[in-house]
């Protein structure tokens, strides 16, 4: 192992390569700042790709009075609809109306504030819809009559990372992923980090640090000296299983338990249901985060409390978990814990900011950077204002957001490509699937097919665009595609993708 000092100083290091760190790295590098962000995995490798894959306002937190967030996060919805149309799209959600649990009443008033405290402009509003009547009829059990259909969106969350990370580096950002900071020194300008990549040791410098370590913020913040020492941060794991498709259409559900949760049915992956999550506390000397036969054995009963055909845990086929680092405000109940966010700024030498970020979800992520720049401005000076607004995500420069348009463009020039194949290139990549299937293409001219639509064409621009260096990097988090992939086929393409990388 050798070690390299650096003459190079940047304006701001962000550790953490999650939604929250990629969104301030381009919310940053859109103002001028010189950024570095060092991810010790891959990006979304954690918390961000281990989502419920929602943009919503988070209709149960009216419950807990959390209005601010929640009509923070019922504007972003569109904003970031309008930023990225190929990942993020609308999709209904049905709330069954089960007698013993919530009246109907409190049903429909929360729907309507939620209706109308941040304001819709694409979304369609909530309505009453018979449970007994097509296109839901046969697949909640008969006691069930009555439900309120509402809008939030879907996103691809892993996706909505690596675009903002893409976004960060197309402003002149440094985006360096399995890149672990071992260590940070006070200096009389600001900080040096010694950071590891490939076995590498470097020393950088940097006049301010943003800690978005997610799950792993304290222990960042342990890697320098600092008077205060308590934890800050509240870890509470949730946990995700997939079934073959429990239902016909596009919408999803709602359902209500009686321990006054909430879990969400949600069409996945074309062929499979989401449903999902759990809260639970997490400490990480339990190892690492999976999901437990106790929350396996919870979200099939609660799912089955409501479909008229049960589930068991014999018909899971994948699982996944997640560890959500909320900000520690003393609940007793881990449901209750604030979804909201928490800016902690800290100066370690004079004049240094040393932000470090708690909480956040997905759809409030634009916002938090927001908000993380102007924390930080009186630090930097910079003149310019808020821009991300109106900026759309790479690939999301999409005429008037109109996927269906886009998507029957891109079918008519590459006319030679499977329809199935070329929707999902579309919807992965927006409008950079040219930089990927060139001007003209076919099938035939993708290389080497590894199962399930994986082609080398495409592996090769994530390797050279997406900062792709391991194989789970393209199966897990940039496609998807491993829910897909048998055992064989994700093998053989590991054991393809380890030579052609060596």
């Amino acid at each position: 192992m050798s070690k390299e000092e650096s003459d190079v100083t940047y304006d701001l290091l962000i550790i953490g390569g999650g939604i929250n760190g990629t969104a301030i790295a381009r919310d940053a590098a859109g103002r001028g700042l010189k950024v570095l962000l060092c991810e010790r995995d891959d990006l979304a490798n954690h918390t961000s790709s281990s989502s419920t894959k929602l943009i919503h306002g988070g209709l149960r937190y009216l419950e807990y009075y959390e209005f601010r967030l929640v009509r923070e996060a019922l504007i972003e919805r569109e904003v970031l609809l309008r930023s990225a149309p190929h990942i993020i799209w609308p999709m209904r959600f049905v709330l069954p109306y089960d007698k013993g649990l919530r009246p109907a009443w409190m049903l429909r008033a929360g729907l309507f504030l939620y209706d109308s405290l941040g304001g819709r402009d694409k979304l369609p509003g909530t309505k009453t819809v018979n449970l007994h009547q097509a296109p839901f009829k046969g697949i909640l059990e008969d006691r069930l009559s009555k439900g309120f259909e509402y809008s939030d969106c879907w996103v691809e969350d892993a996706r909505l990372v690596v675009l903002n990370a893409v976004d960060a580096a197309n402003r002149g950002a440094d985006i360096r992923t399995r890149t672990e900071v071992l260590s940070i020194a006070q200096t009389d300008t600001g900080y040096s980090a010694h950071i590891l990549h490939k076995g590498q040791t470097e020393t950088i410098n940097a006049k301010g640090i943003v800690n978005s370590a997610g799950p792993w913020v304290d222990e960042v913040l342990k890697k320098i000296e600092r008077k205060k020492n308590e934890q800050s941060v509240r870890l509470v794991k949730g946990s995700h299983i997939v079934t073959k498709r429990l239902f016909d259409g596009d919408f999803a559900f709602i359902f209500q338990n009686a321990d006054n949760r909430i879990i969400f049915a949600i069409p996945y992956e074309r062929d499979y249901t989401l449903i999902g999550t759990t809260d639970q506390p997490y400490d990480p000397s339990e190892g690492p985060v999976k999901i437990s036969q106790e929350e396996i054995d919870y979200l099939c009963e609660a799912a089955s409390e409501y479909l008229e055909k049960d589930i068991s845990p014999d018909d899971v086929t994948w699982t996944y978990s997640g560890v959500r680092p909320l900000y520690d405000d003393k609940s007793a109940n881990a449901s209750a814990v604030t979804r909201d966010y928490v800016l902690d700024i800290e100066e370690f030498t004079e004049g240094a900011p040393f932000l470090s970020i708690y909480g956040g979800k997905i759809t409030t992520s634009r916002k938090l950077a927001e908000h993380a720049m102007e924390k930080l401005q009186g630090f930097y000076g910079y003149k310019e204002k808020g821009w991300t607004q109106t900026a759309g995500l790479p690939g999301g420069d999409i005429v008037n957001a109109d996927f269906e348009s886009f998507y029957a463009d891109m079918r008519a020039r590459y006319n030679d490509i499977d329809d199935a194949l070329l929707l999902r290139l579309c919807h992965a990549y927006g409008t950079r699937i040219t930089l990927l299937l060139g001007k003209d293409s076919s099938t035939a001219k993708l290389g080497q097919h590894f199962g399930q639509g994986l082609y080398q064409a495409e592996v090769d621009y994530l390797i050279d665009h997406e900062w792709a260096t391991q194989a789970d990097d393209i199966m897990w988090r940039r496609t998807k595609l491993g829910v897909h992939m048998s055992d064989a086929e994700k093998d053989a393409f590991t054991e393809w993708f380890n030579a052609y990388k060596a």
